[in-house]
């Protein structure tokens, strides 16, 4: 039993360079994660803001569509929304697969990034607020210097498990023909005629990544912590 266990994971890596198949798909979910997060972070700084500025001015009209697109996003499935977003956005067959997924991903994260930050933000006292505006800062200013810095403190482990959840949801890629990690797995194992071995090195692959950002994350709050106590 060893040997056939042995025998099909050897198959699933190496006759063929089949390695080569998982280190691309490795690439394409770590770029997709990248861009996404990136994208998620900027959308929910915004959303977060508007919310939270505009709550109490003439815009709340403004607030109504940030909470529609928040409710949107955060009640239907993550892979209808891939489709719904393929379809009706990226039609053309010249589309970048990154720029797809990355988009996608970016869009879905931002609305739980926009819950987290706006609850950062409101974690901070008011006075803070006061305090920038009475040194002569505009509200932006005030927002950007004084308010965000201490909000993302407060709320980094919970940035943190987004991002982890964003990149294991990079999984689902393969329904909009992104070639990422978990796809280039379904690849070899058509090739193999044995699909588990190739799924568990993606799953292997997957938790190193966790494993390997959870730990990173943790160096980062023990510095920001010292930095507190300092």
């Amino acid at each position: 039993m060893f040997e056939s266990l042995r025998d099909s994971f050897y198959n699933a890596l190496i006759p063929d360079q089949r390695y080569l198949a998982y280190l691309d798909g490795l690439k394409i979910t770590l770029l997709i994660s990248f861009f996404a997060i990136i994208l998620g972070i900027a959308i929910g700084i915004l959303v977060a803001v508007v919310k939270v500025t505009a709550m109490n001015s003439k815009m709340k009209w403004l607030v109504a569509i940030c909470n529609l697109y928040i409710n949107i996003i955060r009640g239907t499935p993550l892979m209808v929304q891939l489709l719904i977003i393929y379809n009706l956005i990226f039609t053309s067959r010249n589309t970048n697969e990154l720029l797809v997924g990355a988009v996608c991903f970016g869009i879905n994260s931002g609305a739980y990034v926009a819950e987290i930050i706006r609850a950062g933000i409101e974690s901070i006292d008011r006075g803070q607020m006061e305090a920038g505006r009475s040194l002569g800062l505009n509200y932006l200013q005030t927002m950007k210097l004084i308010i965000l810095p201490q909000a993302v403190r407060n709320i980094l482990p919970a940035l943190g498990n987004e991002f982890i959840v964003l990149i294991k949801e990079t999984s689902v890629a393969g329904v909009i023909a992104v070639t990422d990690l978990t796809k280039a797995a379904q690849y070899v194992g058509s090739r193999t005629w044995d699909i588990l071995p190739p799924l568990v090195i993606a799953a292997a692959c997957y938790l190193v990544l966790v494993m390997g950002l959870t730990k990173l994350l943790g160096v980062l709050e023990r510095r920001l912590g010292k930095g507190d106590r300092h």
